[in-house]
């Protein structure tokens, strides 16, 4: 007796998941699904697809990933516009539709290389932008993932988003979406000091006007963090030069604010040893300054 239709199915090749993905997205566009059951089906679809992804990404807990199936769903994904799909279905999907696996998923797809190339990460500088208050809301998780790299940590900061952070993080009685958007902010101000000290640079005024009300905020919650984050900020030495830069600036009021700031460096009592040396060496040049 033939018991073949008890035989499991092919497994999925990349290309194939990341179709499959592709079409289950897809069909998650409002204007095609009119009734409640479509709908549902199509979210049924999703999550089954991210399980897949997740599979072939990290294995079943059995068998262990295939690197190369690995490198070429990233590859497939990119090139599938999956990547773009994702992020902009987000609030169709909410967070019911595996959150975590989407997370996971995303974390092991941005690291991966091919021809020594990061092909998500690349995709996401090329096609994505962090304008859209609704996805960067939604996706927090995601996008601390996206800041690990310097370039796209980059391009948030000199998004026309990065400064809605400042209103995100002070939300009444700091929830659950301020909780979030503080975690954000903290990685793209000390993840990478060099980038975050260029911004500061050509930014100082806008930067620091905001902040100063964050630190002067009526929320205990929101000053306490936000000294946490002006707390590993005066331990870096690349800010502490971006101060004494713009403490020598043609403008006034910027000498006047950078050297608020620069105060802070001073008067740290567990100022780091590279710290000290540079102060110590500039003794008369800032003395003359103040």
């Amino acid at each position: 007796m033939s018991f073949s239709f008890f035989k499991p199915s092919r497994p999925k090749t990349p290309p194939e998941v990341a179709k499959a993905i592709k079409d289950s997205l897809n069909a998650l566009d409002t204007k095609t699904v009119a009734e409640v059951k479509a709908l549902e089906k199509a979210m049924e679809e999703v999550e089954k697809n991210f399980v897949t992804m997740r599979c072939m990404l990290s294995g079943d807990g059995e068998v262990e990933p295939n690197v190369e199936q690995v490198s070429q769903l990233a590859l497939e994904i990119s090139k599938e516009d999956v990547i773009s799909l994702v992020v902009h279905k987000l609030p169709i999907l909410g967070w019911e539709v595996s959150k975590k696996d989407l997370v996971h998923c995303w974390s092991i797809l941005l690291k991966q290389q091919v021809d020594s190339k990061y092909c998500c990460v690349e995709y996401i500088e090329k096609h994505l932008d962090y304008d859209n208050k609704e996805i960067a809301l939604n996706c927090g998780n995601m996008l601390r993932e996206c800041i690990k790299f310097p370039s796209l940590a980059q391009y948030i900061l000199n998004s026309a988003s990065f400064v809605l952070f400042f209103k995100f993080v002070e939300l009444p009685n700091f929830d659950d979406v301020a909780s979030d958007a503080f975690s954000t902010f903290k990685d793209i101000l000390t993840k990478h000091a060099s980038l975050v000290a260029e911004y500061l640079t050509g930014h100082y005024d806008e930067f620091f006007d905001l902040y100063e009300k964050l630190l002067t905020s009526s929320n205990y919650v929101t000053r306490r963090q936000s000294l946490k984050i002006m707390k590993r900020y005066i331990l870096e030495v690349r800010y502490l030069k971006t101060m004494m830069t713009l403490l020598r600036d043609s403008s006034k009021n910027i000498q006047i604010s950078a050297f608020h700031i620069f105060k802070v460096f001073v008067a740290n009592p567990n100022k780091p040893r590279e710290i000290k040396i540079i102060l110590a060496k500039n003794h008369e040049k800032l003395f003359g300054t103040a």
